[in-house]
């Protein structure tokens, strides 16, 4: 797995002794921006009846809305707890010159199909500083990630879909560099592979301070994963293009 891999590699190179204090209180962070399907495969079930079919060809590769809320508690220098909930839906209208077997139904080639993608997450963090300078710190924790996904399938009178509502732990990294007065680059990813799936949601950042309580923030943020189990296969990989703005309380 590449993406794992070179988050551990980027968040290794910015381990480098550094100058900030350690933010302790509240910060809440808005963010929103386009949202690309670089790719999203889907077969439901994954058994050999159903077609493995792109469903960016029914959506469109974008671009789409989309945003995301985070509150981050800083209990000490050292500790410290995130709250996030990140929505996400893509609906649109396309067609295909092939039929579609999709959840127990058929879905007939060269008619409209109304085509919907959901991926909500919500996700609780704790995460330790390993680091702590005036200018850098690192850290490392765990995620607990509420998964909401869904795929749905329209066709006049005809719909099915396949849904999916879990928890699963992931892997937190956080690195965050001031190499001036005001200026800031953070890299902060949520990650796990092995076994029938994998999810890596990682954004790097470059943030201006435009006072003591608020920073703004643009950046690029990655999410790519799925499953492959014999209810379902579904992987795909969205690009983001982010701005956000940050509260200090």
């Amino acid at each position: 797995m590449r993406y794992p891999s070179l988050l551990l590699v980027l968040f290794a190179l910015l381990l480098l002794p550094s100058m900030a204090t350690a933010q302790v209180g509240i910060t809440i962070e808005a963010e929103a921006g386009p949202v690309w399907q670089g790719s999203n495969t889907v077969e439901v079930p994954n058994d050999g009846t159903a077609t493995r079919f792109a469903l960016t060809g029914l959506t469109g590769r974008g671009a789409a809305p989309a945003g995301r809320l985070t509150l981050t508690w800083g209990i000490t220098a050292r500790h410290s707890v995130r709250a996030l909930a990140a929505p996400l839906a893509i609906s649109e209208t396309g067609t295909r010159t092939a039929p579609i077997q999709f959840a127990g139904e058929t879905f007939t080639a060269d008619t409209p199909i109304d085509a919907r993608y959901q991926f909500n997450s919500y996700r609780l963090t704790y995460r330790y500083r390993l680091l702590n300078t005036d200018s850098f710190q690192g850290s490392i924790g765990l995620t607990a990630k509420i998964r909401d996904a869904e795929v749905r399938l329209e066709q006049g009178d005809q719909r099915a879909f396949d849904d999916d509502l879990g928890v699963l732990p992931l892997v937190h990294l956080a690195a965050h560099w001031q190499p001036a007065d005001r200026w800031q680059v953070r890299l902060e990813a949520d990650a796990l592979a092995g076994g029938p799936g994998r999810a890596v949601d990682a954004a790097l950042t470059a943030g201006y301070d435009l006072s003591t309580q608020w920073t703004l923030n643009v950046g690029y943020r990655v999410l790519e994963g799925g499953a492959d189990v014999p209810q379902v296969y579904n992987f795909a990989l969205l690009h983001y293009a982010l701005l956000s703005i940050q509260w200090r309380l």
